[in-house]
């Protein structure tokens, strides 16, 4: 396999040097912060990722104050106990994009979130506690546990809430393979998926970078050469 500090420095030649790459990398919550998300946001952000998926971000991002009237701030204990009635009407909510399946995956993902919060304090501290080297395993308990947070979705959530793994992106992807892991061009394999995680701890170990950095460079390194402005107005936290 590749040194990744030949990655990495393909990814500063790309960009304009190492203090401009460094401006692109993700922020990493830590364990500190992930410990005080609150299980209202947890959720929130569970619910806008899924809606994202196969959608316009821009669109959700507009409605997104009515998401939050419309789910009471998405504090999962006030809907639990909302009736059948309450989430049949949402689906002809002008305030919300009307997905009845994605708007039934709020009350699912509500009450796994609350499952996950009774057994470990709160799902931030749940987060907290699980290693970055082995988010295969957390993005299986999510499919297993969660609703709709498979593939891309599961992993950008764990982006957006800080938490530090990696994105099998297309240009990431293209980077692995470039490196000379042997994996398909779309991975979703559970033994292509064991191998990436195999890969960016190999790297993690080498270099002490965060995994969600390593994931970010890698995807720098190659593809399509965007300018700093469109990366971050395209990306917001995807690689």
């Amino acid at each position: 396999m590749t040194s990744f500090k030949v990655i990495r420095a393909r990814a500063e030649k790309r960009k304009g040097g190492a203090k401009a790459l460094e401006k692109l990398l993700p922020p990493v919550a830590g364990a500190k912060v992930l410990a005080k998300i609150g299980d209202d946001r947890v959720l929130a952000e569970m619910t806008k990722r899924v809606f994202c998926a196969g959608f316009a971000w821009s669109v959700i991002d507009a409605k997104w104050p009515g998401f939050e009237e419309a789910f009471l701030g998405f504090a999962p204990a006030k809907l639990a106990f909302k009736p059948d009635e309450y989430w049949e009407k949402l689906t002809s909510d002008t305030r919300i994009v009307r997905n009845g399946a994605k708007i039934m995956s709020v009350r699912d993902n509500g009450r796994f979130v609350q499952e996950i919060a009774r057994e470990h304090g709160s799902f931030g501290k749940f987060l907290a506690a699980w290693p970055s080297s082995d988010e295969v395993g957390l993005l299986d308990l999510l499919v297993k546990r969660g609703s709709r947070l498979g593939g891309n979705t599961g992993q950008m959530l764990l982006r957006f809430l800080g938490w530090d793994g990696f994105v099998t992106s297309r240009d990431v992807i293209a980077c692995l393979r470039d490196a000379g892991l042997d994996i398909a061009e779309e991975v979703k394999s559970k033994r292509d998926l064991a191998k990436v995680q195999a890969q960016f701890n190999a790297w993690a170990e080498e270099t002490g970078l965060p995994r969600v950095h390593i994931s970010r460079i890698c995807a720098l390194s190659i593809g399509e050469n965007y300018a700093a402005e469109e990366i971050t107005r395209r990306m917001r936290g995807n690689d």
